[in-house]
């Protein structure tokens, strides 16, 4: 700017020359006679101008890098699962860098609907895609760990003072239909000195396909023979009871209207709703609430050879950690470089850099664990394949 202003010939100071403000078509048109405060008004002006078309760019510039330092946007969908720390993500790294990701919270599923239709830069999901969804791919889409995240069991019993405990084989036949009532005898047996309402139980569920329904029926399946015989785990289940709500929203809307409800949803979701959560008992035979440290030991328990292959798809159900909670998993964002180009995929690289490094305690804040030491190193390896790394920073 200052060059190109420097051009004109200003040493008569109450001339000013009006022409085209592209710098390579510069002309002086015509000289006027002017006071000095117009002088400075129409530089301005000038300036403003030249400022703006300098700042534009053609459509071919768009959705690339360059080396001036411009920024491209990304577009992404998926999980709920995980949509409360996206949220805080994305908007502080837009602050940091100027570059925004639009992330729509649509579900496990339809992120990965999307990622196979490419209409999103990234999808998001808390359930790795099954061997069927891949052979569908036009292009190889990676799994990216980003966090752990716990599934917890929340229940409307106002009369109760501390948390309900529950096991895996029960919750499992009170989803199957087969235990219905409050005060059932193997209920009342996890919870001595409590007495239960004989009222109904009425379970509530995921009316969507979602990746929490997959962490939960995963759990289930792990834990009971009778549910992996019968709906088995899936984003869509076939539910035997129940009521549904759509989305993590929705099931915390309904077991906070309906007295003697029990349902299951991210537990990020049921502190914001200011709902109560079971312990629940793990493989070591403890009663485990789903807290940082819970979820944190189920992590650490995995063993990391445990991957399935380099995209990452591993479960953490049922860990066998004395202090693990035992409905965890980690969720992913889904990536496909081939597809979005060099430049998206360097943007889109370089911000989860930045989350696996710099974001682990706006994780913590929300109720969520960041990846272990150990899968952080080993998916900051496989960024690091995808786009080498740089000395910038955001």
């Amino acid at each position: 700017m200052a060059p190109f202003l420097a051009s004109f010939r200003f040493d008569m100071p109450r001339y000013f020359l009006l022409g085209r403000t592209r710098p390579d078509a510069i002309r002086p048109i015509t000289i006027f006679r002017a006071p000095a405060t117009s002088v400075r008004i129409v530089i301005s002006a000038v300036a403003m101008l030249l400022a703006s078309q300098s700042c534009s760019s053609t459509s071919s510039d768009r959705g690339r890098v360059i080396a001036d330092g411009a920024r491209v946007d990304l577009t992404g969908a998926g999980a709920t699962f995980p949509y409360p720390l996206y949220s805080r993500w994305f908007n502080d790294y837009a602050q940091r860098t100027n570059v925004r990701i639009n992330y729509q919270s649509i579900g496990s599923g339809g992120g990965i609907r999307q990622m196979l239709e490419g209409t999103v830069d990234f999808g998001a999901t808390d359930v790795p895609m099954s061997d069927t969804e891949r052979s569908k791919q036009r292009e190889p889409i990676i799994h990216i760990p980003t966090v752990v995240g716990a599934v917890a069991v929340t229940y409307n019993l106002p009369q109760l003072e501390q948390p309900l405990n529950l096991s895996g084989d029960l919750l499992a036949d009170i989803f199957l239909g087969r235990i219905t009532k409050w005060n059932d005898a193997r209920v009342a047996a996890l919870n001595a000195g409590i007495s239960m309402p004989s009222s109904d139980i009425l379970v509530v569920h995921r009316a969507d396909g979602s990746g929490t329904s997959y962490i939960f029926s995963d759990y289930l399946t792990a834990v009971s023979a009778a549910w992996s015989n019968g709906p088995g785990r899936g984003k869509d289940v076939r539910w035997p009871v129940g009521i549904g709500g759509k989305g993590n929203d929705g099931v915390a809307g309904q077991v906070k209207q309906i007295v003697g409800s029990l349902g299951f949803l991210e537990v990020v979701y049921a502190h914001q709703n200011h709902l109560p959560v079971a312990r629940i008992q793990n493989r070591a035979g403890s009663f485990v609430l789903p807290t940082p440290v819970g979820v944190a030991a189920a992590a650490s328990d995995t063993g990391y050879g445990a991957f399935r292959d380099s995209t990452f798809r591993v479960s953490l159900v049922d860990a066998s950690g004395d202090g693990a909670y035992p409905i965890c998993s980690f969720t992913w964002m889904l990536i496909a470089p081939q597809r979005i180009g060099s430049a998206k995929t360097l943007q889109l690289v370089t911000f989860l850099r930045w989350a696996l490094t710099d974001g682990g305690d706006m994780a913590s804040a929300l109720g969520y664990v960041a990846l272990p030491r150990a899968t952080a190193a080993k998916v900051l390896e496989r960024l690091n394949v995808i786009a080498p790394l740089t000395t910038a920073r955001p």
